[in-house]
């Protein structure tokens, strides 16, 4: 079996995986000025970014959640890998052959679970591609090209097609080196009477791709009327494939989406391409389910909302009332992503790919230009469902959507919609359907109040607070914010605190984690050794545990206090701040020791101190003329 990973390997792993290009490549960054980008975390859900990447030394810091680390932690937590899988996807991806202690190159069967299916999936992709051409698959063509697709189409979505034998695919795999464990697990196979089975078998096939392209399940289209099953099967869960939080097409969209703050939400893997097609680049499908929460999450990183430049998210549902249900799916989602969704219904009740079919490729651009607000979609499929054509249908029709309306957080767009309400209603009573939203909105947050009393003891936040909890330093004491800043100094600008910051031992710094952190720079060979781009990287490798290692990203990524041609003069008033108050706890203790001593006893001890108290105090006043001169 191979042994580790060599460490120059891995460093060349990190040289040739830029962090900013990995990171893009799962969510939207923008400039957040001197070097540094951000985004929405990927890691925990929030509605501004608090996700910084700083390119120039290759580290990643949430200053909401506290995640952190270097592009291979990054490829780790996003993909739910070990660090030596993480190595190797990197490396795969960059060209780079991995070498192992024990010499030679580590064999393809040695590679981590998710390498191995990720590979059995790109095979399966190419073989169902390749299977397209063959005369069984006329019928797959056929379909295709009813719906307007060429054979060039097919190619660039990698349409393929899955013979209709029992083990086509089976053994294709297994000439590749794969097992039957492997095939099941990954969802291609499935047990049969007599052995593992091909799970998809005469059925048109899509591959279903993650964000950074690789192939992680597969959609089939049924096309044979024998065949009793659903219309479209979709690879079950598998340790790759997640159905509630994968879009198809996100991989070919991303970039569309991110340069024109646009996403397309439609039903089919058909209708995706039919979009990209007739010029609306930025359409995506859900695979097998209904849209939900872990959507919308992709949906916010990909997009990264911005208070001057709104991203719009737009539904493509049918007009009947399934439609309506997945329009009050996505109406459940927050606030804030609703406040930003549009639905698009085509009148006739056509999909985008039966549209441009008939229509044409205009016909689909403005389908998705007529697009409604998601708020007055609801409301006005509300007010349907009533004959408003009496005064009982209106009140009716009133007491129906006014809970929609209290539901509007903005108080502003309340009252707007509260206003378009009486006017669609034909009620022209503004303050009495005022009056039946503010009662509706009273109500549900009475009942909501009933059902989310929080424990004693829990914090606004989540989570218990322990008993007689106590922080261990006071983050806003200005000398704990100081040790913070020179820390920062010493792990992003080694050079500017130079041979006097490695002269400030541990000590020096009150709170524990920074005492933490002064000893690992020590332990690295002080500021001396900060040599190359990597000192930051080198840093979080040498920690001693997790929680030194976090400090060391934040340090690394979080932007000093001041910048520019004040940084030599503002890092000597941090040194001399930091030394003098040290020198005053000597000072201190020092005193201390001379007041217990009887110079008459011991005048030899006592002259001893007294000259290394005369001594501290001068060093002392050299440290205060240095901080006031940096001022």
């Amino acid at each position: 079996m191979a042994g580790r990973i060599r460490n120059e390997d891995i460093a060349l792993v990190r040289e040739r995986s830029p962090i900013a290009d990995v990171v893009g490549e799962y969510l939207q960054l923008r400039n957040a000025g001197g070097g540094d980008l951000k985004g929405l975390c990927p890691f925990h859900d929030e509605k501004s970014p608090s996700f910084n990447v700083t390119p120039s030394r290759g580290l990643y810091w949430c200053f909401g959640c506290g995640e952190g680390g270097d592009v291979i932690t990054f490829v780790q937590k996003m993909e739910h890998l070990t660090f030596a899988e993480a190595v190797q996807r990197l490396a795969a991806k960059a060209g780079v052959e991995l070498r192992y202690e024990e010499g030679g190159y580590g064999p393809r069967r040695q590679d981590g679970q998710r390498a191995r299916l990720v590979e059995a999936h790109r095979l399966a992709a190419e073989f169902y591609a390749e299977r397209l051409s063959s005369d069984e698959a006329m019928i797959g063509r056929r379909f295709l090209a009813e719906r307007g697709f060429e054979a060039a189409h097919a190619e660039h979505f990698g349409v393929g097609y899955a013979p209709r034998e029992w083990e086509a695919l089976v053994r294709h795999l297994r000439g590749r080196g794969f097992s039957d464990t492997e095939l099941i697990t990954a969802g291609l196979a499935r047990e049969g009477r007599r052995g593992p089975v091909d799970r998809f078998r005469g059925r048109l096939m899509w591959p279903i791709r993650d964000m950074t392209g690789d192939v992680i399940g597969f959609g089939a289209r049924r096309l044979y009327d024998n065949d009793d099953g659903p219309k479209y099967l979709n690879t079950p869960e598998t340790p790759l494939f997640k159905k509630g939080s994968v879009l198809y097409g996100a991989d070919l969209a991303k970039k569309e989406m991110a340069r024109r703050r646009q996403a397309v939400i439609v039903e089919g893997y058909t209708d995706v391409m039919a979009c990209h097609l007739a010029g609306v680049p930025t359409a995506v499908a859900t695979c097998g389910t209904s849209f939900g929460e872990e959507h919308a999450k992709l949906l916010r990183r990909l997009l990264m909302d911005q208070p001057d430049a709104r991203a719009e998210i737009i539904f493509t549902f049918d007009g009947d009332a399934a439609g309506q249900r997945a329009a009050l799916r996505a109406y459940a989602q927050d606030q804030r992503f609703a406040s930003q969704t549009f639905v698009a219904v085509q009148p006739d009740g056509l999909d985008p790919c039966d549209l441009r079919l008939k229509h044409g490729d205009a016909a689909v651009r403005d389908l998705i230009a007529s697009r409604t607000q998601l708020f007055e979609f609801v409301i006005r499929a509300t007010i349907e469902r009533y004959d408003v054509s009496t005064n009982e249908g209106r009140l009716a029709a009133l007491d129906a959507a006014a809970p929609v309306v209290a539901e509007i957080k903005d108080a502003g767009l309340r009252k707007m919609y509260a206003a378009s309400l009486d006017r669609w209603l034909g009620i022209m009573d503004e303050e009495l359907v005022l009056r039946r939203v503010r009662e509706q909105g009273a109500r549900a947050r009475s009942a909501a109040d009933g059902r989310t009393a929080r424990p004693a003891g829990e914090r606004p936040g989540g989570g218990r607070a322990a008993a007689g909890e106590q922080p261990a330093h006071d983050p806003n004491d200005p000398d704990v914010q100081r040790e913070w800043e020179l820390l920062k100094f010493a792990v992003q600008r080694p050079a500017t605190v130079g041979p006097a910051f490695d002269e400030v031992p541990p000590a020096a710094f009150t709170a524990p984690p920074h005492a933490a952190v002064r000893e690992l720079i020590a332990q690295a060979g002080g500021v001396a050794a900060a040599t190359g781009a990597d000192w930051a990287v080198r840093l979080r490798e040498a920690a001693p545990n997790e929680q030194v290692a976090g400090l060391v990203t934040r340090l690394a990524v979080e932007p000093l206090r001041f910048t520019g041609e004040t940084d030599d003069r503002y890092a000597a008033e941090l040194l001399a701040r930091i030394a003098e108050r040290q020198l005053t706890s000597e000072i201190a203790a020092l005193k201390v020791k001379l007041e217990r001593l009887n110079p008459v006893e011991r005048p030899d001890d006592y002259a001893r101190l007294f000259g290394d108290l005369v001594a501290l105090e001068q060093r002392r006043r050299v440290m205060r003329e240095r901080a006031l001169g940096a001022l």
